[in-house]
């Protein structure tokens, strides 16, 4: 039996954003046109049914990006639902725990996960975060301070890194 999830839209101020929800928490929230996505949503078709429609956790992210790109707040409260391997998960962790306008390498993201010589495998989990902007996998930058990559593309990276210094400050900490 498939889990049922629900869909929609939502408006941003770097084009639209697919939510897909269950009724108690989010699962995936990506730029459209994101590298892999079409994948990402056949691999989820497959154990759950994905219907168009809204849940709270949608109505709530709604809120929180509205807020969070009108720059008034940088905290999601929306529940989450993570699904990977259990590195994936310890990288998405540390993810959580890097503050608006501040950014870390790969290596520095390595190196908190308890894996220094890994940045490659924390790359690729980086890379399979499901939950863009939420999950701040944009605040990774490369070892000399370069963007990298991003899924949503390099320039919306810039855009929510930029965004994020001048809306929400970082203080101490590299900003690429």
């Amino acid at each position: 039996m498939s889990t049922l999830l629900h869909s929609d839209w939502l408006a941003t101020p770097l084009g639209p954003m697919l939510a897909i929800a269950d009724d108690d928490a989010l699962v995936l929230l990506e730029f459209e046109g994101r590298r892999g996505l079409e994948r990402e949503l056949e691999r989820m078709r497959a154990g759950h049914e994905i219907r168009e429609g809204r849940t709270a956790p949608i109505d709530q992210i709604e809120r929180e990006l509205d807020d969070y790109f009108a720059g008034t707040s940088s905290t999601f409260a929306t529940p989450l639902r993570l699904n990977g391997t259990g590195f994936q998960l310890g990288v998405w962790h540390q993810l959580l725990r890097i503050p608006p306008g501040k950014t870390i390498s790969y290596l520095e993201l390595a190196q908190a996960v308890g894996n220094p010589k890994g940045f490659r495998a924390v790359a690729q989990a980086n890379g399979a975060n499901r939950l863009a902007v939420v999950v701040p996998c944009h605040r990774v930058v490369n070892t000399g301070g370069g963007l990298g990559g991003y899924g949503g593309g390099l320039d919306r990276k810039r855009w929510l890194l930029d965004h994020e210094s001048r809306a929400f400050g970082g203080g101490a900490g590299r900003l690429f």
